[in-house]
């Protein structure tokens, strides 16, 4: 089977909602990072056999096909470039990349850029089912699901608050997991760690143009009485906007091309991808499957959680990669080393390739083998792709 290598990938620094961010319509957002990635890497932009661009909220600016739109909307690609864009919930751009190696390593496709963009100030979360509700279109609860699943609410939220009761987890480890999450992310940014990843993204300011290069939601004067002092989302529960992931506005992409199209353009990969799965589990609890996924995911690459050099699993809420570490066993200190949502955002469909764009980075500069990504989704399902670094 041929192998799919992973040339580079790029992320937009993280927008607060209606942060520095918020002045970019979120088309011109990815086509930038898709310029960025074709230029940076020297691929000719004709030879790239298609776009898939994951995004949640496909409504407002966000509707249209906007991977296409964000093609149309490139300063690089021809316009005969395909592209769809798909939609996984969280995981959206991370089964981007899945589907662009399954297109490589099938033999059908050559290049292929999986990406996402989500501007979650322009087009808020929740806002395409909410809207269509409002104006009395429908529920995408269907006489069906409510048969199957007769009144449940379902809400990431009251899975991660699940997550929390069922680990066991206090309050207290909640807050120092959010406190570290914003200790490394500053680290990291004061060492220069993302410079190599992130396409600086010129905005409007009232001082003037300037270039947007860091991560906006980092909290670099974070302190664990701080977030301590943070109400509580829900009376009964343990989780506070401190220690769930940011709203968040950003872009981002990764190049996955073939053995051969590596000789015919003279490019240099940073990986290549080793496993792909994705699983699916309990729709209530929902967010849990990423421990499940990771276990299926181990035993097809005949690895050990111990042989993985590094892991980024998204901090959704702080309960989930908790659960992921109590569940796995693996070391801490190899769990997103450069901060992860709780301090850099979260923006939803951009999250996949974001997140691998910071673990292949990471892995170079540590001299790493093997990293591997997961991501908690709507409905209970979960990714997991593990790349082995070249």
């Amino acid at each position: 089977m041929p192998t799919a290598y992973i040339v580079d990938a790029l992320r937009t620094a993280g927008g607060k909602r209606g942060g520095r961010l918020a002045g970019v319509h979120p088309v011109d957002l990815a086509a930038a990072t898709l310029d960025a990635l074709v230029t940076g890497t020297g691929i000719d932009p004709a030879a790239i056999d298609d776009v898939i661009m994951g995004c949640v909220s496909q409504g407002g600016q966000q509707a249209g096909q906007v991977g296409r739109n964000a093609v149309l909307a490139s300063k690089v690609l021809p316009e005969s470039t395909p592209a769809v864009t798909i939609d996984r919930q969280c995981g959206s751009s991370q089964q981007a990349i899945q589907f662009a190696a399954q297109a490589v390593m099938s033999g059908t496709q050559d290049a292929v850029i999986a990406a996402g963009v989500e501007s979650m100030t322009r087009v808020p979360m929740g806002s395409t089912a909410m809207f269509h509700m409002k104006e009395g279109l429908g529920n995408y609860k269907s006489p069906g699901l409510e048969a199957k699943y007769p009144g449940v609410i379902w809400s990431q939220f009251m899975g991660a608050e699940m997550i929390v009761r069922k680990h066991g987890f206090t309050k207290d480890d909640l807050d120092r997991f959010a406190l570290q999450s914003h200790l490394r992310a500053r680290a990291a940014t004061e060492a220069g760690a993302f410079k190599a990843e992130i396409v600086p993204i010129e905005i409007e300011t009232a001082e003037g143009r300037e270039w947007h290069t860091v991560d906006e939601g980092i909290r670099f004067d974070a302190t664990l009485e701080g977030i301590a002092g943070v109400k509580l989302l829900s009376p009964e529960g343990a989780l506070t906007a401190a220690t769930s992931s940011q709203i968040c506005d950003g872009a981002s992409a990764a190049l996955v091309v073939s053995e051969e199209m590596l000789k015919r353009h003279n490019l240099t990969p940073l990986a290549r991808i080793h496993t792909l799965t994705v699983t699916a589990g309990d729709p209530v609890i929902m967010l849990e499957e990423p421990l499940f996924a990771t276990d299926k995911a181990l035993t097809r690459a005949g690895l050990s959680i111990g042989d993985i050099d590094l892991y980024e699993v998204n901090e959704a809420f702080a309960s989930v990669p908790m659960a992921w570490l109590k569940h796995t066993g693996a070391d801490p200190e190899k769990l997103n080393v450069n901060g992860g949502a709780i301090a850099l955002g979260h923006p939803l469909g951009a999250s996949g390739t974001k997140l691998m764009s910071t673990l292949l980075h990471a892995l170079k500069a540590r001299g790493g083998k093997y990293g591997l990504q997961t991501m908690c989704e709507g409905g209970g399902v979960a990714n997991v792709t593990i790349v082995e670094m070249c």
